[in-house]
């Protein structure tokens, strides 16, 4: 148990990568600092992330590459703080780490190594961490006022980077959004994002009997696509193309996927029927696609022609298999919820938030940084740059 009452500069509610940043950076700026986490350690979400060896940043990381009900609200911190200054930081501390695929760098060995490493730039700026630390309440009159398991505190700001709801077993909680109600703040409706999408019906019969496939694809939805790989499931899909245009799709929409990206398929199927008239379609297509998914397609889609060559198909009906693969239209029953999200999109409403400080336009030495924020990147290291970006903003202001 802490004293009757500890008074401190700035209390940072959250020890998640922007909580841990922005005490970092305010440390190192002088003031007095304490993070209060309600888990047993701080940075979970870092040691789980890209299996284990955190995706810590994207060599591309750019405002296109985030979501916002206002687009231009990161611009101004992800330019102050960029993704060479945080591979700079890994890099003082001799952390080795490689480029995967777009741009996504992670940890050679693991994702422990960043904990470490924030863990020891929190020490070098003299920041306080203390968990297992439940906040029951926080009040303001000359300063701010917190009441919690461990006892109560004082201070002049506060920066909230409790995140979101997403993944849920790993502590994840509404308490940022009740925070920011609290003071005044809105809302932009919070939902699942990076998140697997599950079917009912035939689709979801045809998912689990693939279950465990993949295949590399272009996924699209509201006039935006992506082209990774997607994954069946035994609920739907997942894998890297369907998380990422998950945070663009909402309940009553279609996706579209391409199984033949960057190929013409029309062109693949007319040639094939010039060159090798006597061969069947599923032999085409298994040269391209897995050919367990070759066979759903053909007992879903086209089969009328299982069985017959190439020739013996009119090039009307091959242009009809050739739009089904390259545009099948899918209609989502749900997404797996916050249970399986990486982010959580939506959050508090950056109106009303400082674009270069993060502070709180209705409550002065209140911030708010990270996941709680209406500000969601796309898969591959762009939250964690958010998080780094963010919480430098606000490491700078309180």
């Amino acid at each position: 148990m802490l004293a009757a009452m500890t008074r401190t500069d700035v209390i940072i509610i959250g020890g998640g990568a922007a909580g841990l940043m922005c005490a970092l950076v305010a440390g190192k700026r002088g003031r007095n600092v304490i993070v209060l986490e309600k888990s047993n350690k701080v940075g979970k979400k870092i040691l789980m992330s890209g299996g284990g060896r955190c995706n810590f940043t994207n060599l591309y990381s750019e405002p296109a590459r985030f979501t916002s009900s206002n687009p231009h609200f990161c611009k101004s911190a992800l330019s102050r703080y960029t993704q060479q200054d945080f591979i700079a930081l890994v890099e003082k501390h001799g952390i080795p780490y490689h480029e995967k695929t777009l741009g996504q760098l992670f940890c050679d060995n693991s994702s422990k190594d960043i904990v470490a490493m924030l863990l020891d730039e929190c020490g070098e700026a003299g920041a306080r961490i203390i968990t297992h630390c439940d906040i029951e309440s926080v009040t303001h009159n000359n300063d701010f006022a917190l009441a919690s398991n461990l006892g109560r505190f004082s201070c002049d700001s506060i920066v909230v980077a409790s995140g979101g709801l997403s993944i849920p077993k790993m502590g994840a909680s509404g308490f940022g959004y009740e925070l920011a109600r609290q003071f005044g703040h809105e809302l932009v409706e919070t939902k699942a994002g990076l998140v697997p999408l599950t079917f009912t019906g035939a689709m979801h019969e045809l998912s689990q009997r693939l279950a465990g496939v993949s295949t590399r694809a272009t996924a699209s939805c509201s006039d935006y696509s992506f082209t990774e790989d997607i994954l069946f499931t035994h609920r739907g899909l997942s894998g890297p193309a369907i998380l990422q245009i998950s945070s663009y799709w909402s309940p009553g929409d279609s996706i579209f996927l391409d199984l033949l990206p960057g190929l013409d398929a029309e062109e693949l199927l007319l040639r094939a029927k010039n060159d090798h008239p006597r061969t069947l379609l599923r032999s085409v297509l298994g040269k391209r696609l897995p050919r367990a998914l070759v066979a759903e397609l053909q007992d879903q889609l086209w089969r009328d022609i299982t069985d017959t060559p190439l020739a013996e198909i009119a090039n009307a009906r091959l242009l009809q298999v050739a739009k089904s693969l390259q545009r099948w239209a899918l209609k989502p029953a749900a997404t797996e919820g916050y249970r399986t999200a990486e982010v959580t999109l939506g959050g508090v409403d950056t109106g009303q938030l400082s674009s270069r400080s993060m502070e709180s336009a209705l409550q002065s030495g209140l911030f708010f940084i990270g996941e709680v924020v209406d500000v969601t990147g796309h898969l591959g290291g762009f939250n964690f740059q958010w998080a780094w970006s963010s919480g430098h903003a606000a490491g700078m202001a309180v």
